[in-house]
């Protein structure tokens, strides 16, 4: 009888401990799915913001012609939309076989051109050790990580349909959407959610004016400069540059690489001349117009821009990358509105307490 009583025990043990190994797999389990609903449902808030950023493109332009003109929100807000349609369509209609003959050129001089690159760069000592550093494991390393980059970007084109359609459905009916989520507030939050979100609109077309300024500016200026320098595809080249200067700090640098490969095929003097062109261009359109136009935007530290773009990059490829700096500041204006004018406060308030009464 005891052996029974043992023997029940026994199985009483092993049959907790099954539980506690199915508990185990069950909870990793569910950490994994929700890793995983959480990283698809970032990816469609970063696309929900892009159509905001369309949103508030249409909504500022339509401001300005309002404040310019004498026509009414609803006539000033057409203009906005279809203008900007007919504008990309004439640029489209006007420049489109040549953009076409320039990229086909592109692509097919490209590979002679990567290979005479390399044969001269063989002939210096500093160009044999960049060689050295890309070649054999490095390679691969680089290759890899560029497959994955421009795999996300294929996907990040494929969602410029939702995209479109979602900054169409926010620009028709705004304040549907902000009355939205203003419900989800008490009643005595709501003034400061809908300050918060004011002082965010403002942020975004201040960075979207920079941007759009930027990418026109760079356009202009590389198209002169490289027409100057008898560079090939120099419209290609430029539109190339404009288009990513929207990614900071490393759109930049990605865009010189073309350029100079091609110059490097005419002479080692003017592969420095278009180097010394795209860093001057550049330098004078990040530090000198762009602020000026983007008073409204918050200011921010270059380090934390770097680091939300190799994180944004990790999580979601080229979109998260394009969408680091919109999400940086607005992360931003909420941890200031909400943590550190609160903090202030409280600070200021332990302060007069402090301060003794007047007799």
């Amino acid at each position: 009888m005891p052996n029974n009583n043992h023997h029940n025990d026994n199985t009483k043990d092993e049959l907790t401990y099954i539980q506690k190994v199915w508990y185990t797999v069950a909870i990793v389990a569910l950490l994994v799915v929700v890793i995983l609903v959480a990283r698809v449902a970032f990816n469609v808030l970063l696309m929900v913001l892009c159509g905001i950023l369309i949103s508030v493109y249409f909504h500022g332009l339509g401001d300005m012609i309002e404040r310019h003109s004498r026509m009414g929100r609803k006539w000033a807000m057409v203009i906005s939309v279809a203008g900007s349609f007919a504008i990309l369509g004439l640029l489209l209609w006007f420049m489109g076989t040549k953009i076409q003959n320039q990229v086909s050129q592109l692509s097919e001089t490209l590979p002679s051109t990567i290979a005479t690159a390399r044969a001269k760069m063989s002939q210096t000592p500093i160009g044999q050790k960049v060689l050295e550093y890309f070649s054999g494991d490095n390679s691969q390393k680089i290759f890899a990580t560029a497959q994955s980059f421009f795999s996300t970007s294929f996907g990040v084109l494929g969602n410029i349909y939702i995209i479109f359609f979602l900054g169409i459905f926010f620009t028709a009916s705004p304040s549907l959407y902000k009355e939205g989520i203003l419900v989800l507030f008490p009643e005595d939050k709501k003034f400061m959610a809908r300050y918060i979100m004011n002082r965010i609109s403002l942020s975004l077309k201040g960075w979207l004016k920079g941007m759009l300024l930027s990418i026109v500016l760079i356009t202009i200026m590389l198209t002169i400069g490289l027409s100057i320098a008898h560079i090939p595809v120099a419209l290609v080249l430029a539109m190339i540059a404009g288009m990513l200067k929207i990614i900071p700090n490393f759109g930049s640098l990605a865009a010189m690489i073309p350029g100079v490969l091609l110059a490097l095929t005419i002479s080692t003097n003017t592969a420095i001349a278009v180097s010394l062109l795209y860093i001057i261009s550049q330098t004078i359109v990040s530090n000198i117009v762009t602020p000026l136009i983007q008073k409204k935007m918050i200011n921010l530290p270059p380090a934390l821009t770097i680091i939300s773009q190799i994180i944004m990059g990790t999580l979601s490829g080229a979109l998260g990358v394009i969408m680091a700096v919109p999400l940086l500041a607005i992360v931003f204006i909420l941890v200031d509105e909400l943590y550190v004018k609160k903090l202030s406060n409280a600070s200021l308030i332990n302060k007069t307490r402090d301060i003794p009464l007047a007799d």
